[in-house]
């Protein structure tokens, strides 16, 4: 008997096994996404314990860690994440698994914001549902009230109505979303949704925080060597000159729109960015629009910061190397601050059209992190590498 109480003993300094928790230790893991899912949830792990353990009292403590798997690689389907989830969870022992995902999750023609099973201790989170501004906050919160929802008491006893109230805190008063009905054969017990107009305007901007339009800027190297080379032979090019001071503002406006959309619209071309229905179901088709419109509006975003960058180059280039005699003999109008203005901005236009011939060169890594089908397609490979790693049994 003392023997078998020193074993006991002895176990207990050591700690608790790995995916085990303690009496007052709940282990709560953060499954997410490759990309933008991860980063989110490691520096959600950072400050979550604390949260967690300062909302809870009684002396309980978490442990949060992080675990990076491409979860929803080939499906969109709501029930199969959560079963892959819940065999996640299962495998590791985990007490608590909240997944975080950017793909957008259907559910009965809504988009899924979380859904929760108190039974599994189980919570699926899409971040494009928690919208574009603020989105670690949000999500920070989203996770807290979470876990906190299912580490409640009588949380995962059968037939106790799940706890409601909490999980409203993270939604706001004015933000577009509602319960879902769950059907009895489920994992999940309470799902939240958006819906209509302002829940697709929300989860769009979602989409695009998600797609992360800054990190184009930097893999776009030699379409924007090409545009600077262009911009630089047009600064000094006396027929440009003239054309600038011909042209009105309206055809200087129409010049940049065109330029712009060129550059977008090859952009997307080149790298394959388009999505395509699979089906002709209504389902399908409303999922395609959106994974496109999200990709323009990226793509978008990411041309209009390199405008404005190369504006700003050429304005400098002309300030150094335009001359106000030369100049004034060409044209026959003096050197002004809108003559400068006026020929930076039309020549940007050009070499903007110049960068999108020098992208066709550029590696489609980088621009394809822009459309969340290929992501997808990555993430299958993923997966599919993942499985034939292991070891046949």
């Amino acid at each position: 008997m003392r023997i078998l109480r020193a074993l006991v003993i002895a176990a207990c300094e050591k700690g608790p096994v790995v995916g085990v928790s303690s009496r007052n230790t709940t282990v709560v893991a953060l499954l997410a996404d490759p990309d933008a899912p991860t980063e989110i949830a490691q520096h959600i792990a950072r400050k979550l314990p604390g949260r967690l353990a300062k909302r809870s009292g009684q002396g309980r403590r978490f442990e949060v860690k992080v675990v990076t798997e491409p979860f929803t690689a080939g499906t969109e389907d709501l029930s199969t994440l959560m079963r892959r989830i819940m065999d996640r969870g299962r495998a590791e022992n985990w007490d608590i698994v909240v997944a975080l995902t950017d793909l957008p999750v259907h559910s009965h023609g809504h988009k899924l914001v979380v859904e929760l099973s108190h039974e599994h201790g189980l919570a699926l989170i899409s971040l494009p549902t928690l919208g574009g501004l603020r989105l670690r906050t949000r999500t920070v919160r989203a996770v807290e009230e979470s876990v906190l929802s299912l580490a409640s008491p009588g949380a995962a006893r059968a037939g106790e109505p799940p706890r409601r109230q909490p999980l409203r805190r993270f939604v706001g008063p004015l933000a577009p979303v509602h319960p879902d009905p769950i059907g009895e054969e489920e994992i999940g017990d309470l799902r939240y949704v958006v819906s209509g107009p302002r829940g697709y305007l929300r989860v769009l901007g979602g989409m695009v925080r998600a797609n992360r339009p800054w990190r184009l800027v930097p893999g776009l190297t030699k379409a924007l060597a090409a545009a600077l080379a262009t911009g630089a032979i047009a600064t000094v090019n006396s027929t440009i000159w003239n054309l600038s001071e011909a042209l009105s503002t309206v055809r200087l406006v129409i010049a940049m729109v065109g330029s712009v959309t060129l550059m977008i619209g090859w952009l997307i071309v080149d790298a394959h960015l388009w999505h395509r229905s699979t089906d002709a179901s209504p389902e399908e088709k409303k999922r395609t629009s959106l994974y496109n419109a999200s990709t323009v509006m990226t793509v978008g975003l990411g041309v209009i910061v390199c405008y404005g960058g190369l504006i700003a180059v050429n304005l400098l280039s002309a300030l150094f190397i335009l001359n106000d005699r030369v100049f004034a003999t060409m044209t026959r109008s003096p050197l002004h601050a809108t003559e400068y203005w006026t020929l930076a901005w039309f020549v940007t236009s050009i070499a903007t059209v110049g960068g999108a011939l020098g992208s066709g060169f550029e590696s489609a890594e980088a621009i394809r992190a822009a459309a969340f089908s290929k992501r997808e397609q990555e993430r299958s490979e993923m997966l599919q590498d993942d499985h034939g790693d292991q070891p046949s049994k």
